[in-house]
């Protein structure tokens, strides 16, 4: 009985990455479930501090009020574990991305829109600079956002005493390009070689997954992210993302 041709080299290829792509899920599926066993004990010992400061509360002896800052730093460094464990279920998480054509301007005005009572107060001035011919692109809007918004809140970060972020956008052949420019505290090189590394941070008490989990879901909307920085100077972020081309042509 024939086996069969062998298979070809793009078949193989495609087996290899859904090979790699059943052990991530499976991967992220058990990190999940630990996480949440983690979750579950983690409220319930923060649940207990709280009652615990109440009881401490009406006259407490100077031993009393020693135990009630004891209790506060418990309940502190819980909630700082608690933050990490939901930043890492969202960068952990398998995303079923809902691709839809979209126009990518709209979408990032409308991000800039949402974020500008928070940059005025801030005194960042947003600029824009839209190529009107852009063509649609597939995303998932809500995902997409939310990746756009974490650069956003990463260059005011980077910009304590107020500054200017400017967006741009272009098309060239079948990719657009999406460049978000800080005139923030700027990188060394090295810092900026680590930024999509998971749990590195430079900020005190962040968990290091922020952008992370932004390079991830723009890799999986087909795109891929860069970080160019200079100390004192700023950071420029670029996204560029795939055209397909049935929608090249009709755009």
């Amino acid at each position: 009985m024939s086996a069969g041709p062998p298979p070809t080299s793009n078949e193989q290829t495609a087996q290899a990455v859904q090979r790699l792509m059943d052990q991530y899920t499976e991967i992220a599926r058990l990190a999940g479930a630990l996480a949440h066993e983690i979750k579950n004990p983690l409220s319930t010992i923060r649940l207990n501090m709280e009652l615990l400061a109440e009881d401490l509360e009406e006259n407490p002896t100077p031993a009393q009020q020693r135990a009630a800052k004891r209790i506060d730093l418990v309940h502190r460094e819980c909630q700082r574990l608690q933050d990490l464990l939901d930043d890492f279920l969202n960068y952990a998480k398998v995303r079923h991305l809902d691709l839809q054509p979209t126009d990518l301007n709209a979408e990032i005005a409308e991000t800039l829109d949402f974020f500008a009572p928070e940059a005025e107060e801030a005194n960042i001035e947003i600029v824009r600079y839209f190529d009107p011919d852009l063509p649609s692109v597939m995303l998932d809007r809500e995902a997409f956002r939310g990746a756009l918004l974490n650069l956003i809140l990463n260059a005011k970060q980077a910009m304590p005493g107020g500054g200017q972020l400017v967006a741009r956008t272009t098309a060239s052949g079948e990719n657009v390009s999406i460049y978000l420019i800080d005139t923030g505290c700027g990188m060394d090189e090295g810092t900026a070689a680590q930024m999509f590394d998971a749990f590195f941070s430079t900020k005190p008490g962040g968990s290091g997954l922020g952008l992370p989990t932004t390079a991830k879901i723009i890799e999986a909307l087909g795109g891929r992210i860069r970080v160019e920085s200079e100390v004192g100077r700023g950071t420029q972020f670029t996204i560029e993302l795939p055209v397909p081309a049935r929608l090249a042509k009709g755009s």
